[in-house]
């Protein structure tokens, strides 16, 4: 079965143009990638006992990032040293992703299709504010499970399925304009417990839960208060 859902796809691919402008639809998410990228580099010192001061710590690794739309995390796990596959659904963000990276010099592999034609298995697999759009969260958890190569490391975040985040995303991030409207479908949204569970059922070991607040003075910011969104790190069982 594809984890794609249409109209979804559709959604994300009208942005495509403006997705790299941090003042554009996607503003959001060149506030939320700072973010990300702390954790997902914390993850991968502990989880690799890397250097924490070494500039290039998945060098000699495999990256997947799924759900890459045009590149926003694609690119940094390239410069942190990895050998980077990017995937996506729609073929107008791989379009983007492509050009900009060939702009910044970086080789990536983009390539635009449904994950479950893709084939190997990654060291570091990264999964962005995907699980939420896909058309069946457990068989698609089951899928990067596959993918995940012995002794790798799986990295997701997505919004919890609050009171919080249907207000903070939906209410006002969509109907102010800050967020694409139609982006979130709050029946969609996956709380902890519940992604916890679908990672154990795939053969999964939840190693952490952090996270992503937000307050008027720190902006977005890591936490242990995980109302609003939050990451996971996971490895195989």
């Amino acid at each position: 079965m594809s984890s794609i859902v249409s109209d979804e796809v559709r959604q994300f691919a009208a942005q495509a143009g403006g997705w790299w402008d941090p003042n554009g639809p996607e503003a959001m998410l060149h506030k939320l990638n700072p973010v990300r990228l702390k954790y997902i580099r914390d993850q991968i010192d502990q989880h690799w006992q890397c250097d924490e001061c070494k500039r290039t710590p998945l060098e000699g690794k495999t990256a997947l990032d799924v759900g890459c739309g045009a590149g926003l995390l694609t690119e940094p796990l390239a410069r942190l040293g990895a050998k980077v596959t990017g995937l996506d659904a729609a073929p107008e963000l791989i379009a983007v992703a492509r050009e900009h990276a060939a702009g910044q010099g970086l080789e990536i592999d983009y390539r635009a299709s449904e994950f479950e034609a893709l084939q190997g298995q990654f060291d570091l697999i990264t999964c962005m504010e995907v699980i939420e759009h896909v058309a069946d969260p457990e068989a698609f958890v089951k899928a990067l499970a596959k993918r995940l190569a012995p002794g790798g490391l799986l990295v997701m975040s997505t919004p919890n399925a609050t009171a919080m985040s249907k207000l903070m995303m939906i209410t006002i991030g969509e109907g102010t304009g800050r967020i694409p409207r139609g982006t979130h479908d709050f029946e969609k949204f996956v709380a902890p417990e519940r992604l916890r569970m679908l990672l154990a059922d795939a053969g999964l070991k939840c190693l952490d839960v952090e996270g992503i607040a937000w307050s008027p003075t720190r902006g977005l910011h890591l936490s242990d208060d995980v109302r609003l969104n939050y990451l996971v790190a996971a490895v195989c069982a």
